[in-house]
């Protein structure tokens, strides 16, 4: 038994609550059909019903990409603070979002009057004026901003960016087969997606930080799935069924996914929305690079009939995800953002 399926099994026989981050491994994600893909099947299943976040390994993004991104990452947070607000965030939610400007103040999760010990790039799928979200006067869609001053930075984001757009394609239609959904109309709804991709530093914290003092403040995502990449500083935590905080660390070569709160009611609640923070008290600089698959912001997001049984009956109403969307960005914070990681 490998150590990923190994580390599942343990935790289905918990199953009220879990002390660890299970790992699945991915490498048959591109199987048509076959014990490969069932397997990734099952463990999608039961680990996102049950925890709400799991490593992937072999996953099949090149190490190389990943370690180029992280350097452009660094070179834009090294750039002077002039530089960086020269592309702060703007109405389309594209750019360079300072430190202390984010807010959560309406968590679910805990009383928060800080603002997040972060700062960071963003950036979303490019959209020129010919793409057809733009010319339909989609909510957010346009193109991004980018740095003048770091040559390669552009190529190297949206090179990242496209690969993990793919990836999010592969794991959805794995995820539709959990449910039991139809695979391809599940695909429509992300044609095309809605992503973000954040370029995330986190300042050190104090050992003894103030008790709402947050990297990132307690909260669940609202969008589809969020694909982790970190550095191995650790802080990412996310809370179990016993209000415990687990931590998250790095291992090396994986991505850290989890379930935001539109695959939650998708699923009619059947796979979680597992809350998660970050606290930094290493002494060093956190990176992390979040990147957030979602559906088209017209998409009405409900539950699945796969979903609806007379033991688990329709929880949630339908919502079209980009009134969603815009009600969350504007909710609690000085600027439109997301959440880091």
């Amino acid at each position: 038994m490998s150590l990923a399926q190994d580390r599942i099994v343990c935790y289905r026989n918990a199953m009220t609550t879990f002390d660890h981050i299970p790992i699945i491994d991915v490498s048959d994600l591109d199987q048509v059909d076959g014990t490969g893909i069932d397997l990734i099947v099952q463990q999608l299943r039961d680990v996102y019903g049950n925890v709400g976040f799991a490593y992937l390994v072999n996953h099949g993004i090149d190490r190389a990409l990943i370690d180029a991104l992280f350097r452009a990452s660094a070179e834009f947070h090294a750039l002077p603070p002039a530089a960086k607000m020269a592309i702060e965030l703007n109405e389309l939610h594209r750019g360079f979002i300072p430190i202390n400007t984010s807010t959560d103040k309406n968590s679910r999760l805990a009383v928060v009057t800080k603002p997040n010990q972060s700062e960071s790039f963003i950036m979303m799928r490019e959209a020129g004026a010919d793409d057809q979200t733009v010319r339909a006067g989609h909510y957010l869609a346009g193109p991004n901003q980018w740095p003048k001053e770091l040559p390669g930075f552009r190529e190297t984001v949206v090179a990242y960016h496209d690969a993990l757009a793919g990836l999010g394609h592969k794991l959805c239609r794995a995820i539709a087969l959990a449910l039991a959904t139809d695979a391809n109309a599940l695909a429509a709804a992300f044609a095309p997606p809605t992503t973000f991709l954040r370029l995330l530093r986190y300042p050190p914290q104090p050992p003894d930080p103030a008790g709402d003092l947050y990297g990132s403040a307690p909260h669940t995502d609202f969008g589809c799935i969020t694909i982790l990449a970190q550095d191995d500083i650790g802080g990412l935590q996310v809370r179990n069924a016993d209000g415990e905080w687990i931590d998250a660390p790095c291992i090396p070569g994986s991505f850290v996914m989890n379930v935001g709160d539109m695959l939650h009611r998708w699923s009619n609640g059947r796979l979680l929305s597992t809350p998660h923070r970050v606290i930094n008290r290493s002494g060093r600089e956190r990176y992390s690079c979040p990147f957030f698959f979602d559906p088209t912001v017209t998409v009405e997001v409900e539950p699945l009939e796969s979903c609806i049984t007379p033991d688990n009956p329709r929880q949630f109403d339908g919502i079209v995800y980009g009134d969603f969307l815009r009600a969350e960005l504007s909710a609690g914070y000085d600027k439109h953002m997301r959440e880091p990681r």
